[in-house]
């Protein structure tokens, strides 16, 4: 049966080796079940709730790459699309965190309809290579400035607006020696380098009385909170546009991304470089998307980390259906979750920025009309706290240095059709 489903000899691979991948692939993500009800409940939302939407919709999403595109390749709720969530749309804008739910519904349901449509290519390959690469890096700036004020190693000031934090407290210490231990295992190549140190980290807090030891298994919370808590109406707000096309357009790039990536490295990719069923993996990620904010969790992506299991020889879907099943146990974790600090999961924040950093190296650095919209775009993330504004300042910027330039037709029209409506948004709508 599995043989006949995933075609494991003819991707060369076996049951046990997609097994062990899949066992690969949640050890290196697994993080983010503690992580993202971190994240989230700063918005008001419930932990315990969360938790599950979150095992819920990494299994589901994971499922369906699995089985209808056949991808050895995982889904969760998307790293720094939780803190825009949280820190962008609740905390800094000022939406409830059921409106944002429904901006993220919305950008789902939009996105479902660009991966049945032909289009989808098209959507991609217009918008510039520098941008996309600075979207990314970005998201990894803005994920680090949050994980070093949760850590408390920077604080806000009324004159320089950030500065130092009191290091001499246990939690910067304990996230400082958190994130030296991610580092240094990742160098030795070990296996889930993150929650290693997330659960290290919280288990010397929880010996020295920094925090509260809650317990390990337990029946998984009510999901009540948040399930169906969605603000659709809300969300369809003339203000509200930018943030669900935000979340649309990073959610859209980081899967692309994601999916040539991880593809690449298995082996996957055809001759001409394509990725063959692209729009089966697109619709499991947008379907992952719409069913997370029903469940109550921020926008479901693929993930990168699933290269791990690629490297441990994941070639079919089957890998993906175990990283499933793993995310539907985790579910009895619910106490571990609850108990792990801020301090803990802050080292992960940071280690994630600078992997999503990583993405300035691809810009070309010799052409100034490439660099300089960048640039912007990335540090624009971090200072405005906002991913939208960081895509909006970064396409005016494209455009319009193109334009002035005198090399306007590198521009699609894709890119100078949003730049004018960014352009509008901020001198109508603010």
């Amino acid at each position: 049966m599995f043989e006949r489903y995933f075609k494991l000899e003819e991707h060369g691979t076996s049951i046990r080796t997609e097994v062990l991948a899949g066992l690969t692939t949640f050890l290196t993500m697994a993080y983010i079940i503690f992580v993202n009800p971190s994240i989230l409940s700063e918005a008001g939302m419930d932990r315990g709730a969360v938790f599950v939407a979150t095992c819920l919709a990494a299994a589901l999403g994971t499922a369906i790459m699995g089985l209808y595109a056949n991808y050895p390749i995982a889904l969760a709720p998307g790293m720094g699309l939780n803190a825009y969530f949280t820190y962008g749309v609740v905390l800094g804008m000022g939406y409830t965190w059921q409106v944002a739910l429904g901006a993220v519904f919305l950008s789902g349901i939009i996105f479902i309809v660009i991966s049945i449509l032909p289009i989808r290519e098209a959507i991609i390959n217009a918008i510039p290579q520098s941008l996309k690469m600075a979207i990314s890096a970005g998201i990894g700036l803005f994920l680090g400035i949050i994980g070093l004020a949760n850590a408390g190693i920077i604080a806000d000031h009324p004159v320089t607006l950030v500065t130092i934090g009191d290091l001499t407290q246990p939690a910067p210490i304990l996230a400082v020696i958190g994130f030296i231990a991610i580092a240094a295992l990742t160098a030795w190549r070990v296996p889930g380098a993150i929650i290693i140190s997330i659960l290290g980290v919280s288990i010397i807090g929880m010996v020295l009385g920094v925090s509260q030891f809650g317990g390990v298994f337990d029946m998984p919370p009510s999901m009540a909170p948040t399930f169906l808590q969605l603000d659709i109406s809300g969300a369809l707000s003339i203000g509200l546009l930018s943030i669900v096309f935000a979340f649309l357009f990073v959610d859209l790039f980081d899967t692309a991304g994601t999916l040539v990536g991880v593809a690449h490295r298995a082996g996957l990719l055809t001759s001409e470089g394509k990725l063959p069923r692209l729009g089966r993996a697109l619709m499991a990620d947008s379907t992952a998307t719409v069913a997370g904010s029903i469940f109550g969790t921020s926008t479901t992506t693929s993930y990168i980390e699933s290269a791990a299991g690629a490297n441990a020889g994941g070639r079919t879907g089957l890998t993906a259906i175990t990283v499933a099943i793993l995310f539907v146990l985790a579910i009895f974790l619910a106490p571990l979750a609850t108990s792990i600090p801020g301090y803990a999961t802050a080292p992960a924040l940071i280690f994630v920025a600078c992997l999503m950093a990583r993405g300035l190296a691809e810009v070309d650095w010799d052409d100034v009309t490439e660099y300089a919209p960048a640039l912007v775009t990335a540090i624009s993330m971090p200072l405005t706290y906002s991913v939208a504004h960081g895509i909006a300042f970064g396409f005016i910027a494209y455009a319009a240095i193109k334009l002035l330039s005198g090399r306007f037709r590198e521009a699609s029209p894709t890119v100078v059709i949003l730049a004018i409506l960014f352009v509008v948004k901020f001198a109508y709508l603010g």
